[in-house]
């Protein structure tokens, strides 16, 4: 049985004009993103994985071409609604955690949270919840982010993206600022997330990231070039896979 398509990009163009120079980022691209899947967008720097991400979630609008959500094309909403479609649907986590530092981990949190529920209380508790299973605890939730590491940051932010439960989380290169540990404690918990049923779709350079998405798609000029399953696949299996695929895209 096929999966439920949760969004779908159908001719997507993206363009930038640079005085009289038109760069064309996204040439009539076409994709389904399916609900339960760790989808990974990959390719060379300047493919469009980005752009991709942005267009899809509503945070850009396209050139031309349409993304859709159930029936409806989200690129036509005016800048209220989509503005209103992302914090209904969408989580998000990008390099840079963007935390304000002016408010505890728990505050960052909750701000969050509270552009859907009032319930202060029941939301209190979701987020001290969701902060324990990432390891941070009561003392450190009330601190500032200048207080915890970058890591510990990073797993708040992690957090914050999830507080509504968004049909989909897109991750933007989570883990490129990062040491090798905290990359791990990321990655570990957006696998947890994912296992749970959270649909992911992350933009990614690196091949240890990517190992942990069920789906890869390689961008190139702007388009899908192709893309490789990697489900019911162990670690050096799916380390071995990847490595292949992505030296046939020419990565």
């Amino acid at each position: 049985m096929e999966k439920k398509v949760v969004l779908e990009a159908k001719d997507l163009c993206k363009s930038f004009s640079n005085e009289s120079v038109q760069q064309h980022v996204i040439r009539n691209l076409n994709l389904k993103i399916y609900e339960g899947d760790f989808t990974v967008i990959m390719g060379n720097s300047g493919s469009g994985k980005s752009t991709l991400l942005y267009s899809l979630s509503g945070m850009d609008r396209p050139t031309l071409g349409q993304v859709i959500y159930g029936d409806e094309d989200i690129s036509s909403y005016s800048n209220d609604k989509l503005a209103v479609f992302r914090r209904n649907h969408c989580g998000f986590v990008f390099q840079q955690n963007y935390l304000n530092d002016t408010m505890s981990a728990l505050d960052n949190v909750m701000v969050s949270g509270l552009l859907l529920t009032k319930d202060r209380k029941a939301l209190a508790a979701r987020a001290a919840e969701l902060l324990h299973k990432v390891e941070i605890n009561d003392r450190d939730m009330r601190k500032f982010p200048s207080q915890l590491s970058g890591g510990q940051q990073q797993r708040v932010a992690v957090v914050r993206g999830v507080i509504n439960k968004p049909e989909i989380l897109f991750a933007d290169e989570p883990t490129g600022a990062l040491n090798s540990q905290n990359t791990e404690n990321v990655l570990d918990i957006l696998t947890e997330l994912n296992n749970e049923g959270q649909s992911i779709v992350m933009v990614t350079h690196s091949i240890k990231a990517a190992e942990r998405g069920n789906r890869v798609i390689y961008l190139a000029d702007g388009v899908v070039k192709s893309e490789i399953r990697l489900t019911g696949t162990d670690g050096k299996e799916r380390h071995t896979k990847l490595k292949s695929f992505l030296t046939d895209m020419g990565w």
